[in-house]
């Protein structure tokens, strides 16, 4: 038998992003700040670059959390079906239309159009990620962390 049988699933949630360095990595560091372990949290690319963004590290060490050891990793079938729910984020990344798992895009602010670079321009980047995941820390748990 079953040791789960009658146990609520956990909520779980897939970011992903082109290159799994920038975007993808920021929103899963700040949904395990905003969750905790109430949300599985994955993140994945569709053309993982090589390694972690640095000033994405660099602005999410600002709100304690760190991601410089992560890696970019591959997008897949499995990983999706696995989270159930995928968070695209941005425009350029495109997924797979796989039976029973959820899609959300998220068309997340870009401060280089509107010419702002560098640091400046990755804090309005995480800012407008984090306050997107509060959003669906609510969503899926049906409560909010101040």
């Amino acid at each position: 038998m079953d040791s789960n049988a009658g146990a609520t699933r956990k909520p779980a949630v897939l970011f992903v992003c082109v290159k799994n360095g920038g975007k993808s990595q920021m929103a899963a560091g700040l949904m395990k700040l905003e969750a905790g372990s109430a949300v599985v949290v994955t993140s994945a690319g569709t053309k993982p670059g090589s390694a972690v963004n640095g000033l994405a590290a660099e602005v999410l060490l600002d709100l304690g959390i760190d991601i410089a050891a992560e890696r970019p990793k591959a997008l897949t079938e499995e990983n999706m079906r696995k989270a159930g729910l995928v968070v695209v984020l941005g425009a350029e990344a495109k997924v797979p239309v796989v039976d029973g798992v959820l899609v959300e895009t998220w068309e997340t602010d870009e401060p280089s159009l509107r010419g702002i670079e560098g640091r400046e321009r990755m804090e309005l980047v995480r800012d407008d990620i984090h306050a997107r995941v509060k959003d669906l820390v609510a969503r899926l748990t049906g409560s909010t962390r101040d």
